[in-house]
């Protein structure tokens, strides 16, 4: 068995960045309370020896009040281990020592490393690192974890300690004496100390009630007019790459005498359908996800969750749920697992049914597409604002659902909701763009394109499967017509949106190749084109609004379905995840269309 090291700490200072420098991975690393919710392990060569090191969540004390605080707790008193090494915020440092006098009655071998010191300077804060050993009789290393600075001694520091004692883990600190010993400390320690006006301006502005709400929608519809005007170029250049691709593939495979039915299965519809998704799905993806992620790290998604948390909490739920809600901006299974934060059962369950509320990266293109069809001389500018009035729609459905929920969930729950707004920090710019590209971007569209390439067999079939000269689609949606025009649409988008559940990219090119009798997907024209085929098939300004209204609530992707079946394990939620935002859908289409 290796020997083994833990990472013990409050959340937010730094645990994982000295985790990933240790073992050489990539632990996500964020800038807001709750970001680790499970201990993760890895290994570090060190004099010849594989040494396991285990991450734990951060925590505030051993007596836990939530999921991942009693994960902490029982890795930390119960795991046999060589050594602990319990990560300090420098600029927060008696807190940090209310948990650190915790673990010292119940273990030995513990290695205080001092992190933030950089954090510290620019605060003003200085602290004497040797009086703080003499006081805690622990050696301590002053750190600046995201630069390197102090790594070489730590490691150093946890080759030279012994085996830890193990002390009796059924004694419970007295939580009183450890504030005040916890106080006493930080006093004798901390030479100097001062308030930075400009850190407490901003936070008076983006927590301000009055202001805080407009400079988070500002925000929000800058992140949207960038990644909307920056993804158009490299998306129409990636079609045109896959379209010239999948000719020469044709032609190879012509060349090859390989059967023509052969060459329609594999390259008109399994090629055909993953390289649209990855066309539409990769630019702005790899635009928004960055751009989320500096966000992050420079600390603004917990003053979201702090600004939002009175409207949740009147709802029945807690601002955490925001923070999931921007996560499913970018992937409802992205946003889904991050409902993991969340520490009340029945919150985190209100907030993975409704999570899909919010417009997943796969349904952002089909929502800018119809906008500006509907809007063809809005230029630039009306596309945000439009994809910005959707999203506030489904923000205000998330809030009223959650309020129906909560009814049923949250009954017997006391709810609670503790966040610590973590200092701001600079973002480390190209670590933010490997880290958010490997941890979100190709995870995310590996999972799309697994679920989009069976899509496409069953699409190609479908569309050349005929009999009287008319393939199945066209029998399939004529069928449809009739329910559907009861909620301003028509049989063939919804038929669309039902061959669309493995990936939403491909609604919107369903729909075209079913207009165009064609048999394969088919690359997007230019807004204008698109907004004439749809009008020459009876579009009109109804059900344009229609389908908007619908791409945004509608069953959520077999991605995200399966992601929900992974962390609940049971399938009458995973039922209630698609037939809630349905029903949500059909009554808000049959109502536009009672009045348009």
């Amino acid at each position: 068995m290796p020997d083994i090291i833990i990472l013990a700490g409050n959340p937010n200072v730094g645990k994982s960045t000295i985790f990933n420098s240790l073992t050489g991975l990539r632990q996500h690393t964020g800038n807001w309370t709750g970001k680790t919710v499970g201990s993760t392990c890895g290994f570090m060569a060190l004099h010849d020896n594989n040494i396991m090191i285990i991450d734990t969540p951060g925590t505030y004390s051993l007596i836990a009040n939530s999921p991942d605080e009693l994960a902490a707790a029982e890795t930390i008193c119960n795991e046999e281990c060589n050594h602990i090494v319990y990560v300090c915020d420098a600029s927060c440092l008696e807190k940090s020592l209310y948990l650190l006098l915790q673990i010292m009655e119940k273990r030995g071998g513990i290695t205080v490393c001092l992190n933030l010191m950089d954090e510290a300077e620019r605060k003003g804060i200085s602290i004497d690192a040797q009086a703080l050993s003499r006081e805690l009789s622990l050696p301590v290393i002053p750190m600046s974890a995201s630069s390197g600075k102090g790594l070489n001694e730590l490691i150093a520091a946890i080759s030279n300690e012994g085996f830890s004692e193990i002390k009796d883990p059924s004694s419970t600190p007295d939580i009183i004496s450890i504030k005040k010993k916890a106080s006493e400390i930080a006093e004798k320690v901390i030479i100097a100390s001062k308030n930075n006006s400009i850190i407490n301006l901003l936070d008076k502005l983006i927590c301000s009630k009055i202001f805080g709400v407009p400079i988070m929608l500002l925000m929000l519809f800058a992140l949207l007019w960038i990644s909307i005007s920056a993804a158009n170029v490299p998306s129409q250049l990636l079609s045109r790459l896959f379209s010239l691709a999948g000719t020469l593939l044709r032609n190879c495979a012509f060349t090859l005498g390989v059967p023509e039915t052969l060459t329609g299965i594999i390259i008109d519809g399994i090629y055909g359908t993953t390289a649209w998704v990855v066309s539409v799905m990769l630019p702005p993806m790899a635009i928004f996800f960055p751009l989320f992620t500096l966000l992050e790290d420079f600390g603004l998604l917990p003053r979201i969750a702090f600004n939002l948390d009175p409207i949740f909490k009147y709802c029945g739920s807690c601002g955490k749920q925001s923070l999931t809600m921007c996560m499913g901006l970018g992937c409802n299974a992205v946003g889904v697992t991050s409902c993991a934060i969340i520490s009340s059962p029945g919150q985190k369950l209100i907030s993975i049914l409704t999570n899909s509320f919010m417009p997943c990266n796969g349904r952002f293109p089909t929502i800018i597409l119809l906008a500006a069809i509907l809007y063809p001389d809005g230029g630039d500018t009306l596309a945000p604002a439009a994809v910005m009035t959707v999203i506030l729609l489904g923000a205000l459905i998330t809030l009223i659902s959650t309020k129906l929920l909560s009814i049923i969930y949250c009954r017997n729950e006391k709810l609670s909701f503790t966040l610590e707004l973590p200092p701001y920090r600079k973002p480390k710019i190209w670590d933010t763009l490997v880290r958010s590209f490997y941890d979100r971007t190709a995870k995310v569209l590996f999972r799309a394109i697994k679920a989009s390439a069976p899509a496409g067999l069953i699409i190609w079939f479908l569309a050349n499967l005929k009999f009287n000269d008319t393939n199945l689609i066209s029998y399939i949606c004529l069928f449809l017509d009739k329910p559907a025009s009861i909620f301003g649409l028509n049989g063939t988008i919804l038929f669309a949106f039902i061959l669309g559940l493995p990936a939403n990219e491909i609604v919107m090119p369903i729909i075209l190749m079913c207009y165009t009798s064609g048999s394969s997907l088919m690359l997007l024209p230019a807004a204008e084109e698109v907004g004439r085929m749809l009008r020459n098939a009876g579009w009109n300004e109804c059900t344009i609004i229609c389908v908007i209204i619908f791409t945004l609530f509608h069953w959520p992707c077999s991605t995200t379905l399966m992601t929900i079946k992974k962390e609940y394990g049971k399938m009458r939620y995973v039922f209630l995840s698609a037939l809630i935002p349905c029903l949500w859908g059909f009554l808000l289409c049959y109502i536009v269309n009672l009045i348009l």
